[in-house]
This record gives structure tokens, sequence and C-alpha cells, in this order.
């Protein structure tokens, strides 16, 4: 993993390269350039570069007036998997969200991503709710860190 480097998407390219990770991991989400650029000004968005190739990326939301725990969320491309790339990031992401709130971590996992709940899981999420975007059949599933 000494290769690995974890940057802060603020760049075009950077942006591109997260928004690339996003789309392959959640594709019943799938987000223009546009609105990437709009999720960076509202959240914390890096990517994660396995030299000069993009193998993860991650979120990390502050508390909103939906819910009172900030929210991270860590993505890696299968490919890349089960390397401790995930980790990384989601340590990363965990560490600044504890900085946004004293009302708990959240994380959402796209439903059909078994190798994401089982991650969670392992990290002591707790699942406590479902749902589904309009338009979509794949529901999300938001956890609670207990």
């Amino acid at each position: 993993m000494s290769d690995l480097r974890i940057e802060r998407a603020r760049t075009e390219a950077q942006l591109a390269d997260w928004r690339t990770v996003h789309n392959t991991i959640i594709p019943t989400a799938v987000l223009t350039l546009d609105e990437v650029r709009a999720r960076a000004g509202r959240n914390r968005l890096d990517v994660a570069y396995l030299g000069e190739v993009a193998v993860g990326c991650s979120t990390v939301r502050p508390p909103d007036e939906e819910t009172a725990a900030a929210t991270v969320i860590a993505r890696t491309l299968p490919g890349f998997r089960e390397r401790g790339f995930g980790t990384a990031l989601y340590e990363r992401g965990l560490a600044h969200a504890r900085t946004l709130s004293d009302e708990g971590i959240e994380t959402v996992v796209l439903a059909s991503n078994e190798e994401g709940l089982r991650f969670a899981l392992a990290r002591g999420f707790v699942e406590f709710e479902r749902y589904v975007l309009p338009g979509d059949t794949v529901p999300f599933v938001t956890l609670r860190l207990g």
C-alpha cells in the first residue's frame, strides 16, 4: 500500500476520477460532472490513487436538517478490493467526520453491493433504514455506527 495516496478532489481531473469511481460502484445513481462539482461544495470528496490510477473514492457529508450524524462513504473499485484501500479511505473519512458531529456516524451502501455491506457491518455499523430513489429498483441501505 506504500504507493497509495489519498487526495482531496479539487481539480477537474480529480473530480472526474471521483465521478468515474462513484458511477462504477453506484450505477443506479450516475452523476454528471456538474453534480459532482456541486457535491464538492457541500461535502469532502477524496480520491485514492495507486500510482496514477484512481482505485477508490470517498464522501464525507456533514450533518444536515435530516440527520445530526456525519456520513462517511468509502468506495473501492472491484479489482482493487481486499487490499486495504477501502480501509484507508474509510479511516481518513471517519477521522474527518468525527470533527463534524458528536451525534454519530452513518454510512450508505447500495443494497446490491454485498462486499460494501460486509465492510460496513465488520466495522460496527448497524442497518437502520432502506430506501429507493424515485425511478430506481435497488435500495440504498443506511447504517449507523454502533
